[in-house]
């Protein structure tokens, strides 16, 4: 009798791996095609180097999800209960990142093409956008990277928070000429103001002052550091089923930037594809985008003439979700069904956050990636004022979550 019943308990699991509702060998085989037959697809009609930042772009998406490595919740964690390890991640990934950065940026070049980072002015455009990106985050329950993993892990929330953040990029490029037109510094660079060792050492100063004061905070609130809780279920498969450590996470995303850096000439973006994508999506009703300031700059005129798979940012974003989505199905995200049905004000606050990150990535140069990661890491002091500011903003939007139904 207990032979019978295994039988059956076997039979009754294949069946329901296999089944429509279990589709996780499905979407691993979509995912991987899509990978392969996109790089192959950049590699004969574009490039060898687009095809490899399209694989880069997936490897980042991939990393993001098996290390769970948040922005927005690493900050709401902190803000909310005082528990800082994302945020020293993030201290981690800086450094890293800032170590393989500096030879590169001082030379200029590698492999016979230019190198530089992402160095812009600071004034208000920066502040504001900056400060509504960071209540925009928390609204929509994800950054830019945090938006595009997590709609390839399955959370439908994403892609509410996607739509909105098209929109707003849009709006955004409208009036871009007001917000370039208003009080600013001329672009800051550490290196280029203090030489390789004091914009050096200013760096690691500035990344040990957040680290030490989150870390004394977080010890006077609970005694002790409180570690993530990751378990590890999988043994040595945990290399391709997760989860990663956030140390793990950090460290990779640093070499990732960096051989994006090395590859394209510049450090790893995301949000400047949502203008483009909004403007391409304007352009079959009729408006001709390229009269608005924010296209008059020759690189953003070409972009938007050009098709979207010779946009790097594009190719990067796209492959990112994939990336995430096969991530996620090795993890097994899909042998559960998707859940569709959200509560209506959490679909408005995604799409209002969405539109916050939108409008207020264009005003201050970039996102939690563009502006935040490679800003720092680039040397560049609008990176350090985006930091301030965006957490500013975060500190109201953490407060405005619960009328969107999150639960914090």
């Amino acid at each position: 009798m207990d032979t019978i019943v295994k039988k059956q308990t076997v039979v009754q699991v294949k069946q329901e791996t296999n089944s429509p509702k279990n589709p996780t060998s499905f979407i691993i085989a979509v995912a991987l095609v899509v990978l392969v037959g996109g790089a192959l697809f950049l590699y004969s009609r574009v490039s060898w180097q687009q095809a490899l930042l399209y694989v880069l772009g997936a490897f980042g998406g991939f990393v993001l999800y098996q290390a769970h490595f948040g922005f927005t919740s690493a900050w709401r964690k902190f803000i909310l209960y005082r528990q800082g390890e994302g945020i020293r991640a993030q201290m981690i990934m800086m450094l890293v990142a800032s170590i393989f950065f500096m030879p590169l940026l001082l030379k200029g070049s590698i492999f016979g093409h230019a190198v530089a980072g992402y160095v812009y002015d600071v004034g208000i455009s920066v502040i504001v956008g900056a400060f509504i990106f960071g209540i925009g985050m928390q609204l929509g329950d994800g950054c830019a990277s945090g938006t595009l993993y997590h709609i390839g892990g399955g959370d439908t929330n994403g892609i509410v928070t996607l739509i909105g953040f098209i929109a707003g990029s849009v709006i955004a490029t409208t009036h871009f000429d007001f917000w370039m037109n208003t009080p600013h510094l001329a672009p800051i660079s550490l290196l280029h103001q203090l030489g390789a060792v004091g914009g050096f050492l200013l760096q690691l100063a500035l990344l040990a002052l957040v680290y030490v004061a989150v870390t004394v905070i977080e010890k006077r609130r609970h005694g002790k550091l409180i570690p993530a809780k990751i378990e590890n279920k999988n043994g040595w498969k945990a290399i391709y089923k997760g989860p990663w450590s956030l140390l793990a996470g950090a460290i990779l995303l640093a070499l990732m930037n960096t051989l994006v850096l090395i590859v394209s000439g510049k450090p790893w973006g995301i949000t400047s594809a949502f203008a483009l994508w909004g403007a391409k999506f304007v352009q079959l009703f009729g408006v001709d985008p390229a009269q608005w300031s924010y296209w008059q700059d020759p690189a953003k005129l070409n972009a938007l003439k050009s098709p979207l798979y010779q946009d790097t940012t594009t190719v990067m974003d796209v492959s990112l979700m994939f990336g995430a989505l096969l991530a996620a199905a090795l993890a097994g995200r899909y042998a559960k069904p998707v859940q569709w049905r959200r509560p209506s004000r959490m679909t408005i606050g995604a799409l209002i956050g969405g539109l916050l990150m939108g409008y207020g990535a264009r005003l201050a140069f970039g996102c939690n990636i563009g502006a935040y990661f490679s800003g720092i890491v680039s040397f560049s002091a609008h990176g350090w004022v985006w930091f301030v500011f965006a957490f500013l903003g975060s500190l109201i939007g953490v407060k405005l979550r619960p009328y969107c139904a999150y639960k914090n």
